[in-house]
């Protein structure tokens, strides 16, 4: 599965491949060899990751999934913030003042994090269209070079086709 500039991600010519790091690797294997589901999950999340370009780890996914899903049941941490215990440890400190200065801050970041994420899609996007572009341009160069060749000048490469399969 090279990169190929081909890919709709195609940028000066290579694809916008996410990497698959030794670590992934090593865990899918050792998926396979301890539980096959395991390690097909594993690389089912990688397909689905360089699907959608996704550019975290499985880690900032299930953290975000676990709390859009908080969100949408309306849980909203009825389970003590579970998703934020696991994710390292956001637990009350047991100050309120500095509980809520941090609860603002995180929210604040997340935001600014959204923000970037549609700021580099859009960039993406951007990049496309601009290959998209050149793209079709080098097409319509290519086929007003070879409107502009006259019957003459196909002839012998007709005639040599010829004489090669004779």
């Amino acid at each position: 599965m090279g990169c190929s500039h081909h890919h709709v991600g195609a940028i000066d010519g290579h694809r916008r491949c996410l990497r698959w790091k030794p670590m992934e690797i090593a865990a899918i294997v050792l998926g396979f060899v301890v539980f096959w589901p395991i390690g097909l999950a594993l690389l089912g999340w990688k397909v689905y990751q360089s699907k959608t370009r996704y550019r975290g780890d499985f880690g900032d996914f299930a953290r975000e999934k676990w709390g859009e899903f908080e969100r949408r049941s309306g849980l909203g941490g009825a389970f003590g913030g579970m998703s934020r215990d696991f994710a390292g440890g956001w637990r009350t400190s047991g100050n309120a003042a500095f509980d809520e200065w941090r609860k603002a801050e995180l929210e604040r970041l997340e935001e600014e994090r959204r923000r970037i994420h549609e700021a580099e899609q859009a960039f993406y996007d951007y990049l496309e269209g601009l290959r998209r572009a050149k793209d079709r341009e080098d097409f319509e160069r290519f086929m007003a070079s070879r409107a502009t060749r006259t019957p003459e000048n196909r002839a012998p490469e007709n005639r040599a086709s010829g004489a090669g399969n004779a």
